[in-house]
This record gives C-alpha cells, sequence and structure tokens, in this order.
C-alpha cells in the first residue's frame, strides 16, 4: 500500500462518491424509431466537423435553433428534445428520469427571460446575445442531463496542479488563473467556445437563477466583454500548449477511477494492481483512438465529398460550359476524388503507440498522485506583452512565410498545369486541398493524442512547418468558414430536420397505439 498526496486523495475521494439513484419514471422511446434517428444524427453530424467531445452540446443547440424559432416555452420545448436526444441515442433508453425534463423546462425559461432583458437593458446586437443565450443554455442543458461529470472533477484537479506551475510575469494571479482554468478547458476536457463561455459565465456569475436574473441581466455588457477578453489573451497559446502536452496522464487516470467508481481509493492505494489497470487503459485507449480515427477521417470524408461534388458539379461546371463551352469532367473527376482519397491515405499512414509510452504515462501518473506536490514539468512564466520583434526582423519573417506559401502553391497549380487542369478547376483544387490539408493535420494529432513524449525540432518537423503550415493555416479559416456557412446544414436543420423528426414522433405515437390495441387482446 503507497500513501496518496493531498491533491489526489481528495480526487479520488470525489469519484468514489455514488449519487443516490432516481426512481422517477424516465424517457423511453420506441426502439426502431430510435435506430433510424441514430442513423440520420449519424450523417448529420458527419456534415458539421466538431469534436466529439462537443457534439452533444451542438446538437442540443441546434434542435433550440429549430424549435425555438417557432416559438414556444420550455414546456413546449423540454420534453421534444430530450426525446430527440434518446432517439439519436446520445443517452441509453430509459436513462433519463423525467423530473430532469422539468429542470430542463425551467432553463429555458429562465435563459429566454435573460435573453429578453438584456435586449431592454443593453444596447447589444441581438444576434450576439441571442449566440451567448444558446451557447450558455445548451451547456446548462447539458449539465443538468449528466450531473456530477467526472470530466469537471479530473478537469478541477488539473487546474489546482497547473495553476501552481504558471506564472504571468507582467499580470495579476486572477487573470493568471483564469488563462489556466481556461487551457485545462480545452486541452483535457476539449470544450468549444460555447462550453468556455458557459464556465466562464458560471465563474463570473454564478449558475443563473430566479435570484440572480435581474443582476446578471444589469451587469452582461460587462460580463461580455471581460469574458472576450479572455479569448483574446495575448499568452493563451503558451499557456494552452504548455497544459496540453502534459495532459495525456490525466486522461488515463480518469479512465481507470471511472472504472473503479466508488472503489477507486482501494485501485490507486495499490502500487501493482494500479500499474496493470493503467497499462490496461492504455491499450484500450489506443484502441479507441483507432476507431475514433476512422470515425474522422469517414466524417471528413462526407464533409469534404459532399460540399466538394456540388460545388464541382453546380458551380465548377457552370464556369466551365460558360467560359469553354463544355464540362471538363477530367478536372471535375481530380477536384471531386483527389480529397476523399488523400484522406483515406492519411488513415493508413498512421501508427499506434507503442508499450515503453505507457510506461511513461504510468510514471506520470505515480508523480501525480503519491508526489507531493507533484513535480509534471518546469515551471512555466510567460508574458502578456512577448517582447517586440525588430522590426526590420519581422519583415525578413513576413516574406519567408509568403515565399513559402508561394512555394507550395505554386507546386500544385505546375503539377496540375501538366495533367491540363483550367486556371478555375487549379483554384478550386488547392481551396479544398488546403482544407483536406487542414483536416488531416487535425486527425494526425488525434491519432498521436495519447502519445507522450517531449517534442524535439529536426530536420523533418522545420521542413513540415516551413512548407506546409501556410497550407493548413488556410485551410483552417476555410474549414472554419465553411462550417459557419454550410447551405447543407441550413437545408438539414430548417427545411429536412423538422418534418423528419415530425415523421419520427408520428410513428413512435402509432407504434405506441398499436401497442395498447394488442394489449387489450390479452
Amino acid at each position: 500500500m503507497v500513501t496518496l498526496n493531498k491533491l489526489s486523495l481528495s480526487l479520488v475521494a470525489a469519484y468514489d462518491r455514488t449519487s443516490t439513484p432516481n426512481h422517477d419514471q424516465t424517457v423511453s422511446v420506441n426502439p426502431l424509431v430510435a435506430e433510424i434517428a441514430t442513423w440520420y444524427e449519424k450523417f448529420r453530424t458527419a456534415m458539421d466537423y466538431r469534436e466529439d467531445e462537443v457534439i452533444l452540446r451542438s446538437t442540443i443547440e441546434r434542435i433550440l435553433k429549430r424549435r425555438l424559432i417557432l416559438g414556444g416555452s420550455g414546456e413546449s420545448i423540454a420534453a421534444p428534445l430530450i426525446r430527440e436526444l434518446v432517439w439519436a441515442r446520445y443517452f441509453p433508453d430509459s436513462s433519463i428520469p423525467e423530473s430532469q425534463v422539468t429542470k430542463v423546462a425551467e432553463a429555458i425559461d429562465l435563459y429566454l427571460k435573460l435573453e429578453h432583458k438584456i435586449n431592454r437593458t443593453h444596447h447589444i446586437n441581438k444576434g450576439t446575445v441571442n449566440e451567448w443565450i444558446l451557447h450558455l443554455l445548451s451547456s446548462e442543458i447539458e449539465h443538468i442531463l449528466k450531473p456530477n461529470d467526472p470530466k469537471d472533477i479530473m478537469g478541477s484537479f488539473i487546474f489546482r496542479i497547473f495553476k501552481d506551475l504558471v506564472s504571468i510575469s507582467d499580470d495579476t494571479e486572477e487573470v493568471r488563473d483564469l488563462q489556466v482554468f481556461i487551457a485545462v478547458r480545452r486541452a483535457y476536457a476539449n470544450d468549444d467556445l460555447a462550453f468556455l463561455r458557459y464556465h466562464l459565465f458560471v465563474q463570473y456569475f454564478g449558475v443563473l437563477s430566479g435570484e440572480n436574473l435581474d443582476k446578471i441581466a444589469n451587469h452582461f455588457l460587462e460580463a461580455h466583454k471581460k469574458i472576450e477578453e479572455q479569448f483574446k489573451y495575448p499568452a493563451k497559446d503558451k499557456i494552452y500548449t504548455y497544459v496540453k502536452n502534459q495532459t495525456i496522464p490525466f486522461l488515463i487516470l480518469d479512465d481507470v477511477l471511472r472504472k473503479h467508481r466508488g472503489k477507486a481509493l482501494a485501485a490507486v492505494s495499490n502500487e501493482e494492481y494500479l500499474s496493470s489497470e493503467v497499462l490496461s487503459a492504455c491499450n484500450s485507449r489506443y484502441k479507441a483512438t483507432s476507431g475514433k480515427v476512422r470515425r474522422a477521417i469517414v466524417r471528413s470524408v462526407i464533409f469534404i465529398f459532399v460540399t466538394k461534388a456540388v460545388f464541382a458539379l453546380f458551380i465548377e461546371g457552370a464556369f466551365e460550359r460558360l467560359l469553354y463551352g463544355r464540362t471538363i469532367w477530367s478536372s471535375i473527376a481530380i477536384n471531386v476524388l483527389t480529397p476523399p482519397v488523400l484522406m483515406i491515405i492519411v488513415g493508413f499512414l498512421i501508427e499506434s503507440p507503442n508499450r515503453d509510452n505507457s510506461y511513461r504515462i504510468l510514471r506520470k501518473i505515480n508523480t501525480i498522485l503519491y508526489d507531493d506536490p507533484p513535480a509534471l514539468a518546469t515551471h512555466l512564466v510567460v508574458k502578456k506583452k512577448p517582447n517586440k520583434i525588430d522590426p526590420l526582423l519581422w519583415i525578413v519573417f513576413a516574406l519567408l512565410w509568403i515565399t513559402t506559401a508561394t512555394l507550395s502553391f505554386g507546386a500544385v497549380v505546375f503539377i496540375l498545369s501538366k495533367f491540363g487542369v483550367n486556371p478555375f478547376s487549379q483554384g478550386v483544387f488547392i481551396f479544398f486541398l488546403a482544407i483536406v490539408s487542414f483536416v488531416s493535420y487535425r486527425i494526425n494529432r488525434t491519432a498521436h493524442m495519447f502519445i507522450f513524449k517531449e517534442k524535439k525540432e529536426n530536420l523533418g518537423s522545420l521542413f513540415f512547418d516551413f512548407f506546409f503550415m501556410p497550407l493548413i493555416q488556410i485551410g483552417r479559416r476555410l474549414t472554419l468558414t465553411i462550417s459557419q456557412l454550410n447551405i447543407f446544414l441550413i437545408i438539414f436543420d430548417f427545411i429536412i430536420e423538422t418534418p423528419f423528426k415530425g415523421i419520427f414522433a408520428f410513428f413512435e405515437q402509432w407504434f405506441s397505439f398499436l401497442r395498447s390495441q394488442r394489449e387489450k387482446l390479452d
């Protein structure tokens, strides 16, 4: 038996707390309807490129948008919203008690009142206020439906460790704590902007209630400004990278503690048993990551192929007919097929971590649990205002960046010209190649997210940064823009999904009616 440090003891105690079982009536759905809804949801989310950890929240936001645009209140929206989530298998059948529906309805009404009061009190763009309310409300609903999430417990534990390992030499400890908190939520929990806004909003005001609603409405403008400033903080990326490089052991430790919830203290107090469980958890994570990478590739192929195919057929084809008098099918074929093929090649080139990696993770977990304080990394000291680069040197760097971008894109244009691809099709190809490069980079990061080693610069990484980083940076901007302006998502959410979900509801009620008729014959 070994002794845990004070921080670890409080962490394990939090995992060992068991929640009181809820015996209320639960939300149950028809399994056939749920099967169809699940396949629909998989296809829908494939076209909206997001991290797995935020898909549930973004789905809640999507449903809220669709239902609120038609009007309604918490009472009329909460139950159908939760049924849709159970249909799509975000929650197992009969796992959500009816009491949660009431809580969700109350939250919807509170946030709608808050939006009304903010619009009446402050002169803020109504679109901005609506975006914030949807972000806050969708995050709140996820927390209602997933109370006492271990992700939040571990996130708080990581924050308590790293806030003492980071210093901002020219700013306050309060700002340091906020930046470390944001970095932990981004690095460990993969929070998106909506979740980050929600967590900082709760830090600023507390959970929204009838008692503090007026106070929040009156001070919303001030809070909005301060929170948004934190997302633009100059040193945020350095702090995020520092924390991100240390999160792997915490993810594995979380897996072990979840597995032994209720008996976690006994599991981590036995060093030999803990070692075997950590190595087992590493292997499970490696396999799960392989599956996650495959899903990401499939979703990316669908995301790119659907937008690319329609773009090529409707825009590129029309342009070629107008300019050349005919559709050049060879150019369209190259543009349509190349991005998915590249994504598939990326999938084949990805390698899994080895056993040495698992032992490195194990040593870090032992440090986290038993050392006091845990010596995970060297202390990070950053400045809010970084040292200014000499103007002449900055011009040289900018010229080098432009040169590398020109070389990268020029090489693509040269190869396409050799294949006889016209200039417009070349532009379309580069447009989607940039998106594929960014998506491939993201998938490669996902594949290596459990490889625990110090990053060292070498000739290969310098070559990659020099030639491919401009392409990836452009691809990132294009991907975010397409995700926000994707016409297919607008069609799905407001034209197809509304009647589609109405059909689901009709058939579920019809099946329920048939079942009641059969029961009369018994």
